[in-house]
């Protein structure tokens, strides 16, 4: 009966019936599960109350049928993390109050597949007991107040997909034992205080395809063997950690990669013009992917990354697919930005705003024809802003600001919908939207070949008209206050009219390998 309205009180009716599967899933139940459902509940193979607001707490052991699926998950629970009695299959609290530890005995329920935990506000230590659950697919620990180190065990569960553990305090290193989850696709260990290198067991992480290790405290060079290890890798972040060095050239071997991450460390170097060997990026992706991971029994962990785009950060669920991203903002690079960046057609951000690149923006730029977020600021770019820009009809925001560019800002098309704090800081440009004016006139022509006059002086213009206005007046007037002028004038014009007509008949004129006969 998932998504009919049951609520606010807990149905009692079911107290009398003999079901083996229940879903209240999205029913409006807004009260406590009342104590008499726990002496029903051994019956059930199934159980789903998610997506409602039931409160209060659960007894430490939840009754359910050998090889159940319990799913509380979005609720108000709390009190301490219970256990299912008997073995399970799923087991999903995410998204309640549940505070205290994991419990030491996680580990026994050998046959648990799908254990998340997320967003609930569990502390301590994870137990190490953990590394028992060699069936499981998913575990997701995510956005709770962990704390300690990973424990190595978890290398022993074999059939792991997903491993989420971000946004709590684990401290310490990554354990050289992950390696071993040769199935794992997608791991996330984003803001935790994790230091020290990457471990090169890594390179056994064969079917990953997103790896989320920002915000934390690694050091040392990224890895040239990233490049290679991953073949199916989609998603690689390291962003605001101490990673120092180059950005290796390996990185550009990941032609399934769609978002590349490595803002706020200590990168030097310039951007390789091997950045167009990223083929997820050279193409528009219209069609949707799924980019979820772990199904068990109709259940499944949703992938999902924090971007920063368009000046804000921005979660990406369910449309991640659609995104191409690359971010090297905050970092030492030098040197000119390629013009194979150009290439990258279905790029939707890109972020190298304070670094110290310098050179002229490309003249190919509009080739981006996806771009939808282009933040250029804090640099060392010069010369003027590509008139073609103005074809950007994607482009939703963008920041040139602080860098040294000059000349007339193309204001037509999309280029017109920004403000002036997108090119503050460049004290040689000039036009709307910015109040400094431009002197003289500026033609500029947009890729396909149309030219925009921009002029501040409109007085060339005014003489113009009125001397057109006058040319064709004067003689008007003058003609109709005295009707003899106006017959000696057109007698004249039809003389002369007649004699270049018979000058044009004495000839035949030829155009090319065609002549055409005037008399």
């Amino acid at each position: 009966m998932g998504s009919c309205y049951l609520g606010p009180l807990f149905p009692a009716w079911i107290k009398s019936q003999r079901v083996a599967c229940l879903d209240f899933s999205n029913a409006s139940i807004s009260d406590f599960i009342p104590s008499w459902f726990w002496d029903i509940s051994g019956n059930l193979s199934v159980f789903n109350f998610s997506f409602n607001q039931l409160k209060g707490q659960l007894p430490n052991s939840l009754k359910v049928y050998e090889q159940g699926y319990v799913d509380l998950s979005f609720n108000l629970l709390e009190g301490p993390i219970p256990l299912p009695s008997n073995e399970v299959a799923i087991l999903n609290l995410s998204h309640n109050k549940f505070s205290g530890h994991i419990p030491e005995n996680i580990g026994d329920l050998s046959f648990l597949a799908f254990l998340s935990l997320a967003n609930n506000q569990i502390s301590g230590e994870i137990p190490s007991s953990i590394g028992k659950l060699q069936l499981g697919r998913v575990i997701d620990l995510s956005w709770n107040n962990l704390t300690g180190r990973i424990p190595t065990s978890i290398g022993n569960c074999y059939s792991l997909e997903v491993l989420d553990l971000q946004h709590n305090k684990l401290s310490g290193n990554i354990p050289k034992s992950l390696g071993q989850l040769s199935n794992l696709q997608t791991f996330h260990l984003r803001n935790n205080m994790i230091r020290g290198k990457l471990p090169s067991s890594f390179r056994g992480l064969l079917s990953l395809e997103t790896l989320d290790l920002g915000y934390n405290r690694l050091t040392g060079k990224i890895p040239q063997w990233l490049g290679d290890a991953f073949p199916c890798l989609k998603i690689l972040s390291l962003r605001s950690n101490a990673f120092s060095g180059e950005v290796p050239s390996g990185l550009f071997n990941l032609s399934s990669l769609q978002v590349l991450d490595l803002a706020e460390n200590q990168l030097r170097g310039s951007i390789s013009t091997r950045v167009s060997n990223l083929k997820g990026m050279t193409e528009e992706r219209r069609v949707k992917q799924d980019l979820s991971y772990g199904w068990v029994a109709g259940v499944y962990y949703q992938e999902n990354l924090v971007v920063n785009s368009k000046g804000q950060s921005l979660k990406y669920t369910r449309t991640l697919s659609f995104l191409t991203c690359i971010d090297i903002s905050g970092n030492h690079l030098h040197g000119e930005l390629p013009h194979e960046v150009t290439e990258l057609a279905g790029l939707v951000v890109l972020n190298l705003s304070r670094n110290h690149i310098s050179g002229q923006i490309p003249e190919t730029i509009s080739e981006l024809h996806q771009l939808a977020s282009l933040d250029l600021s804090s640099n060392m770019f010069f010369g003027p802003i590509p008139p073609s820009m103005i074809s950007m009809s994607f482009l939703s925001y963008l920041n040139f600001s602080y860098n040294n560019l000059s000349g007339k800002i193309p204001y037509a098309g999309q280029m017109a919908t920004f403000e002036a704090n997108s090119f503050a800081g460049n004290p040689g440009l000039c036009g709307a939207p910015l109040v400094v004016r431009c002197s003289g006139s500026d033609t500029i022509n947009d890729e396909m070949g149309n030219a925009y006059v921009y002029s501040n002086d409109r007085w060339p213009y005014l003489a113009i008209g009125l001397g057109y206005a006058a040319g064709l007046l004067i003689p008007y007037l003058l003609m109709a206050a005295k009707r003899s002028w106006s017959f000696v004038y057109f007698a004249f014009v039809d003389k002369t009219v007649d004699a270049l007509l018979y000058l044009a008949c004495k000839r035949t004129p030829c155009f090319g390998n065609h002549c055409y006969n005037l008399h």
